[in-house]
């Protein structure tokens, strides 16, 4: 298949700048893929779409804050540090922005008095080791009050005055977070309020949560004209034995895995045998999802309206079909629906 086979254009201000005033009234579109029928609803109209014993599996990943906005010693010009995991000691590994030929040493000075960072040996993909000068519990504890929030790039922000930045901390992490370990959020699941967990509840609709450290990779666009050619990024996941026997148990049951989010949707196609039951345990996953994938696992998918040039589309396509994902995006267009990781919500039903 083509990588251009989504080959539209977003309007830029049905891009999503900032979260829903309220997590559970983002707008929600639901398709259902044999009737090829669209809804127009509201995302706290989800329990009553669900079956009593269906089973949402939710990626519990957490996201850390780590982006600084720093300066070069000496010549104070902008450069962006963004850190996506500690190593030892006090060095991490991070991305250093725009900044290109650097060499070993060079010296970054962090904002809000933090001192200096040194950039230390830099490895494939533009990756370095960077070394903070403070002991590693401060480091640590720097980073996560004065980094923020490591939105993607069609959300801007001021780099310095960023008004949103306590909003972000918030509303950019699910209200089920609690495995941190992710440079980027599981947007669909972003809706999900106490209000809709409760109502859930009510139906006896269930929930377990796998863990999926989302990476950067997640942004790199289809760069290859043929997807089969594309070089799928790996991210670590984490699928707890208590998940994996409510998945079969459901199954046995009568009910449907509805996957919360691409992530949570890679994870169990990741580690599921071919009767759609998954193995417990720990790994990390490659896996690229596109027509014409046979799910092995996912009965039903909640995910958010993702970039035309990106692999999520294309899992998405592979549900529901080409043509109903094309139709659905472009009414999606027309009603004016927002997009991206603030964005609102999609529920593919069969």
């Amino acid at each position: 298949m083509r990588s251009d086979t989504f080959n539209f254009e977003v309007p830029p201000d049905l891009i999503a700048q900032t979260p829903a005033a309220k997590r559970d009234e983002s707008r929600l579109m639901v398709v259902r893929r044999q009737a090829g029928t669209i809804e127009h609803l509201t995302f706290k109209d989800l329990p009553g779409l669900l079956n009593a014993g269906d089973l949402l599996v939710m990626n519990n990943t957490r996201v850390k804050p780590c982006r600084l906005h720093c300066s070069k010693e000496g010549t104070g010009g902008h450069v962006e540090l963004f850190i996506l995991r500690h190593l030892e000691g006090s060095d991490y590994e991070a991305l250093t922005g725009s900044w290109r030929n650097i060499p070993p040493g060079a010296r970054i000075t962090l904002p809000d008095n933090g001192g200096g960072v040194t950039l230390v040996e830099k490895h494939e993909g533009g990756h370095w080791r960077v070394r903070f000068d403070m002991r590693p519990n401060d480091a640590e504890a720097f980073i996560q009050r004065a980094a923020k929030m490591p939105l993607p790039p069609y959300i801007r922000r001021e780099k310095i005055d960023d008004e949103y930045a306590a909003l972000d901390r918030e509303r950019y992490q699910t209200i089920f977070a609690a495995n941190e370990g992710a440079v980027a959020a599981p947007t669909a699941g972003l809706h999900f309020t106490p209000q809709v967990f409760e109502a859930l509840d009510s139906r006896k609709i269930n929930r377990a949560f796998v863990t999926l450290h989302v990476g950067p990779g997640t942004f790199r666009p289809l760069k290859t004209e043929m997807l089969a050619d594309h070089p799928m990024h790996s991210e670590e996941y984490s699928v707890p034995a208590e998940t994996a026997a409510a998945v079969q148990q459901t199954r046995e049951n009568g009910g449907r895995v509805v996957v919360v989010g691409s992530t949570s949707c890679r994870t169990l196609e990741t580690v599921s045998d071919e009767r759609g039951v998954p193995a417990p345990g720990s790994g990390a996953t490659s896996l690229f999802i596109y027509p014409p994938y046979r799910f092995r696992c996912t009965d039903a998918m909640l995910t958010n309206f993702h970039l035309p040039h990106s692999t999520l589309i294309f899992m998405v396509a592979a549900w529901l079909g080409v043509e109903l994902t094309r139709h659905a995006y472009m009414e999606a267009i027309e009603h004016e629906y927002h997009f991206f990781s603030y964005g609102d919500a999609m529920l593919c039903l069969p």
